[in-house]
């Protein structure tokens, strides 16, 4: 399959990461690991880019036009859509939190 995807991310979805890298940064006074979860999250997104429809979509009880796809990375996940040949990047959210009620 020689699909090329395109790569568009939402607003929200840089609000929700500047926000965990802020915490981890300020709050946490760990700027060296803000900085390593910005580069994990950057490559797992261009990794997933090749074949994004590959994986299990996120169970949900809402019913979506397009299913949500999640990336783990370390506590956080990136959730992303597909819609033709665009895979956009929606959200970025702590793991722990009510992930459900958040999408």
């Amino acid at each position: 399959m020689d699909d090329k995807y395109e790569l568009r991310y939402l607003p929200i979805f840089y609000e929700d990461l500047s926000e965990a890298v802020d915490y981890i940064s300020n709050k946490l006074n760990n700027t060296d690991a803000a900085l390593k979860l910005i580069d994990l999250t950057e490559r797992a997104i261009l990794n997933r880019l090749d074949n994004p429809l590959m994986f299990q979509p996120f169970n949900s009880e809402k019913k979506r036009k397009n299913p949500y796809y999640r990336i783990n990375i370390n506590h956080f996940s990136v959730f992303y859509v597909v819609i033709d040949n665009v895979m956009e990047v929606r959200r970025f959210l702590y793991s722990r939190r009510d992930l459900l009620n958040m999408l």
